[in-house]
């Protein structure tokens, strides 16, 4: 058995008592490299790893104890939350629509471009210059890119009220 296999099969086996178990690599006369968990009579040992022992009995963790809100805390009454909510969802519901507006805006400017050879964007040959022609629509897929991200984000925003 190669010290390798001795290695895997000592670190792969299960332990069954909960106890702290100490790995030591041993290297005898003869140059042979042992791995054990009992360090015994044999020299030249170097602890690799110590595992400390695993208590079942822990307590279970506090529960922060509620904290009341200062007596000066401004409070809110049921109705005004009520409406400052509603504020709160016409704002994102303008937000969201205006977002929309601006994303179909951009998908027509990207589509105007798209159908559009710059003549800068043509070889010697009167071929199309691709790298160019992408290069030019960059900007515009990233604005379109970055009102549908918008678009979603706030979406999402709304869904999450109450």
């Amino acid at each position: 058995m190669t010290p390798r296999m001795l290695a895997a099969l000592v670190l792969l086996t299960p332990s069954t008592a909960v106890v702290a178990n100490t790995l030591y690599k041993c290297t005898d006369e003869g140059g042979q490299v042992l791995y054990t968990n009992q360090k015994g009579g044999g020299k030249n040992c170097v602890v690799l790893s110590r595992d400390l022992p695993i208590s079942t009995f822990a307590p279970p963790p506090r529960a922060k104890p509620n904290t009341p809100s200062p007596t000066d805390f401004p409070k809110v009454s049921s109705d005004q939350q009520k409406a400052r909510d509603g504020d709160r969802r016409a704002i994102l519901d303008q937000e969201l629509a205006t977002e929309q507006r601006n994303a179909d805006e951009a998908r027509k400017v990207l589509a105007e471009q798209e159908g559009r050879i710059e003549p800068t964007e043509r070889n010697v040959g009167g071929t199309i210059n691709q790298p160019k022609v992408q290069e030019r629509l960059k900007s515009h897929r990233d604005k379109l890119q970055l009102h549908e991200r918008n678009i979603e984000a706030l979406k999402k925003e709304i869904g999450n009220l109450k």
